[in-house]
């Protein structure tokens, strides 16, 4: 009976290397066996060309009209007794593209600050200021303070005790 077992154990051996021989052989569409890697070499230049991080303005074409200086005039003031607002400005253009003009306010000082200007195409604008009046400052009355002194004393001084390091007795 051990020699029938033994004869059983060699043919489960002989059977189980024969499928772990026919399970490791290689499939027939199976990828190839990798092989050593390629030896090192520097990189090969390729120019870096980055895509623009931004893309232009749209182009249109710019149709100008070109239209002849229109002729105005106006005026306006102010002078309200309430709020001491006084102030004005008049303003007069002519056909060919001069513009005069004026403008005057009453300034915090008690002055007129006056300003006269002249402007075309071919100088610019070009003002002339001056001042009607004298400035006037009123006279400087601090108030008195909304506190009194304060209601705590002068810090003690700072007199800390002196130390003494720890005594042993052995």
């Amino acid at each position: 009976s051990t020699h029938h077992t033994t004869s059983a154990m060699i043919k489960v051996a002989c059977l189980l290397s024969l499928v772990s021989v026919a399970v490791a052989l290689p499939v027939a569409d199976s990828p190839p066996p990798y092989g050593p890697p390629p030896p090192y070499g520097p990189p090969e230049y390729e120019p870096y060309h980055p895509e623009p991080a931004y893309h232009p303005e749209p182009v249109y074409p710019h149709h100008e009209i070109k239209e002849e200086p229109k002729p105005y005039k106006f005026e306006y003031g102010v002078q309200d007794d309430y709020t001491q607002a006084n102030f004005g400005h008049s303003e007069d253009a002519k056909g060919d593209g001069t513009v005069t003009g004026e403008y005057r306010v009453d300034l915090p000082d008690g002055r007129t600050q006056i300003v006269k200007y002249v402007a075309d195409h071919y100088n610019g604008f070009q003002a002339e200021v001056t001042y009607e009046g004298e400035a006037t400052y009123p006279e400087y009355n601090p108030a008195p303070p909304a506190y009194g002194p304060p209601a705590y004393g002068p810090p003690e001084p700072y007199a800390p005790e002196p130390y003494a390091p720890p005594q042993y007795s052995a």
